[in-house]
């Protein structure tokens, strides 16, 4: 049976509205706070809870109990300085891992100084994203995983039509591992490595990203 995990999401822009409502998708329990009362009553209806208030007010970050949640999520956009006094006040209060929205290294960095345990950059990554999907016809979605490695689909080169995987031996020549073969629509993750490849397959491979461009020649 799944335990369901206690999340404080704090600011209430479009990241942070998403964030808490793909999250009560999955069913966690997310408690929304916002200064905008307006953004509040827009997430209590998915939202188990929602306070609004200053998380820069020590008294209002306290009353919060952030110790009690499993993450505390600070996406606050507009305003750096908020977001970094109240990243630095949830982690003083005692929230046991802090994830913060930063737009740069630089507010990584201070962020990282006061209380975050995590940084993330979503404007980033969406330009990361847009940049290698539509920089290549033949790639169709990506996703970083740390360390400099990727999840990527990707269309085979025309040279690899009627040859086996086996045969490609990409693995040993490229590093690059293929983790599921996409039939139309259809995700298969035990690849016969004897099935001659089709013009229409797409691949998922993980892999460096400069090994994937070099062993798909994208």
């Amino acid at each position: 049976m799944s335990t369901k995990t206690d999340i404080l999401v704090i600011g209430l822009g479009y990241f942070g509205r998403r964030i808490a409502q793909t999250l009560c998708d999955h069913d966690e329990n997310v408690m929304v706070v916002d200064s905008v009362e307006e953004r509040v009553q827009d997430c209590l209806p998915f939202a188990v809870n929602g306070r609004i208030g200053d998380t820069t007010d020590p008294d209002f970050v306290q009353s919060l109990a952030p110790q009690d949640y499993d993450v505390c999520i600070v996406a606050i956009g507009d305003d750096f300085m908020s977001s970094l006094q109240t990243t630095s006040l949830l982690k003083e209060a005692g929230a046991k891992l802090v994830v913060s929205r930063a737009s740069d290294d630089v507010q990584e960095k201070f962020l990282l100084r006061n209380g975050a345990d995590k940084v993330v950059f979503p404007e980033r990554s969406a330009a990361d994203w847009t940049a290698v999907c539509y920089g290549d016809q033949n790639v169709f979605d990506y996703l970083p995983v740390g360390d400099g490695y990727v999840v990527m689909e990707v269309a085979i080169p025309r040279g690899w039509v009627g040859k086996g995987l086996a045969r490609l031996n990409i693995r040993h020549d490229f590093g690059v591992n293929v983790i599921a073969l996409l039939e139309g629509k259809t995700m298969n993750p035990n690849v016969d490595p004897v099935r001659p490849l089709e013009e229409s397959d797409v691949l998922v491979v993980l892999g460096k990203l400069e090994d994937i461009r070099r062993c798909f020649r994208l």
